[in-house]
């Protein structure tokens, strides 16, 4: 099973070679997703650890975990 951001990865470096036009910019996308994926794993590995250790209450489901640790609100 791949991430998200990996499924991304795969994504454009396969446009590099359908649209050789859009190289440039396609190069810069892919190049700033890698740079993300040092932090996926740990933002993973820290949401695995939290619910084997405990410090997630019990009663907090799934979506609002992910609330509470990723901002995701618009403001």
């Amino acid at each position: 099973m791949k991430t998200p951001m990996q499924e991304a990865l795969e994504t454009y470096e396969a446009m590099l070679s359908l649209h050789p036009e859009m190289a440039v910019s396609v190069r810069s996308v892919v190049e700033d997703l890698k740079s993300h994926l040092e932090k996926e794993r740990e933002t993973i590995c820290n949401a695995f650890s939290d619910a084997q250790h405990g410090a997630v209450e019990s009663m907090m489901t799934a979506e609002e975990y992910f609330e509470e640790t990723f901002n995701t609100k618009e403001k």
